[in-house]
C-alpha cells in the first residue's frame, strides 16, 4: 500500500534523511521517501501491518527530532 502523509515540524533536511534512512529499515515497509521541500513523506508498506508501522514511524520522528508530526495527506 502506498500512502502520502503531510510532515509539521521537520526543521532540517539533514533530520529529514536521518528520518527517511530509519523509516526504510523498518520492517513491513518497502519503500520511504521524504520531500524536505513539500514536506511530504511517501510511505509504501504491508497495509496488513499499518497500525504497527505507523506507531514505529513516529517513534522514528522521535528519535530524530522531537515535534515531528504526520497526518494523511
Amino acid at each position: 500500500m502506498k500512502k502520502d502523509f503531510a510532515l509539521q515540524g521537520l526543521d532540517c533536511a539533514n533530520c529529514a534523511a536521518k528520518a527517511e534512512r530509519a523509516i526504510a529499515k523498518i520492517p513491513g515497509v518497502t519503500n520511504a521517501g521524504i520531500n524536505f521541500m513539500t514536506l511530504k513523506l511517501r510511505l509504501e508498506y504491508d497495509e496488513t501491518r499499518e497500525n504497527e508501522i505507523l506507531t514505529a514511524v513516529q517513534k522514528a520522528f522521535d528519535k530524530v527530532e522531537r515535534g515531528i508530526t504526520m497526518k494523511k495527506a
